[in-house]
């Protein structure tokens, strides 16, 4: 399987399975010398070529639940509760360049997007969808007649994992509380998710067999969950599915 079967198979929903140890994905050795024990040195590769390497699960003793709940609920407004993400001891921070910031619309429409974990480019700059899945998805906006300007979009996690790798449960409920407050204060019409992990953690659904399906949140807020731009980009195949959704969700923000 080669780097890009895999990057598909995770795009589209595929879990990699986290172990408390770092193992290598795929790894082109040279032939000429022996391969290195990864189990007692995961971090490091004899011989030449590409190696990717699943990080281990960050530690969680540092911060609890409680805590992230706690500090979610002191802020009595938006702006506080952006503050507070930043001062939140979240032990993806250790490894994260970055904090990655919700987008919040000025003049919202009444939809959120809840993207997937922050990509490298968001990592580097510190904002929600950067780089190329960023233009790609300000399009697909634009197609519909929406911008960043009324739409607030906020990731799953605040920090990118080690390697982009999915977020375990841990380091997702220590971020829900806050993705929680931020919700009550939006108070969406819709929800649109991007990928798999948001497909799953607000809709309950694997995007990899529901890709545009519709669905309602224990509130009531009505979500369409969709593949995330970088999908999409490796796939152009699948843009006609996804502008399809956006048409279907277009008329459903309207009818709201």
């Amino acid at each position: 399987m080669n780097d890009y079967n895999i990057l598909d198979l995770e795009l589209a929903g595929v879990k990699w399975e986290i172990a408390d140890v770092p193992f290598v994905l795929r790894a082109k050795w040279n032939s000429t010398q022996p391969q290195q024990n990864t189990t007692t040195k995961p971090n490091v590769a004899v011989g030449v070529g590409s190696v990717t390497v699943v990080p281990p699960i960050a530690p969680i003793e540092t911060v609890s639940v409680d805590t992230a709940i706690s500090m979610a609920s002191r802020p009595g407004d938006l702006d506080n509760l952006i503050r507070m993400i930043g001062e939140f001891n979240h032990p993806l921070r250790s490894v994260a360049t970055k904090t990655v910031f919700p987008n919040i619309a000025k003049n919202p429409n009444g939809l959120v997007v809840i993207t997937d974990v922050p990509g490298a480019d968001d990592d580097a700059s510190g904002c929600v969808l950067s780089g190329g899945a960023g233009e790609l998805f300000d399009k697909m906006l634009s197609a519909i007649g929406m911008s960043r300007d009324n739409v607030s979009i906020v990731p799953i996690v605040f920090w990118r994992t080690p390697g982009g790798r999915t977020p375990t449960a841990d380091e997702l409920s220590l971020t829900r509380p806050f993705l929680n407050r931020i919700l009550e204060f939006l108070s969406p019409k819709m929800i649109l998710t991007l990928g798999a992990t948001p497909a799953m953690e607000i809709a309950g659904i694997q995007l990899a067999h529901a890709h545009g399906r519709v669905s309602t949140t224990e509130s009531g807020t009505t979500v369409m969950s969709i593949y995330h731009p970088n999908y999409l980009l490796l796939k152009p195949s699948a843009k006609r599915d996804a502008w399809t959704a956006l048409q279907e969700l277009q008329k459903m923000l309207k009818n709201q």
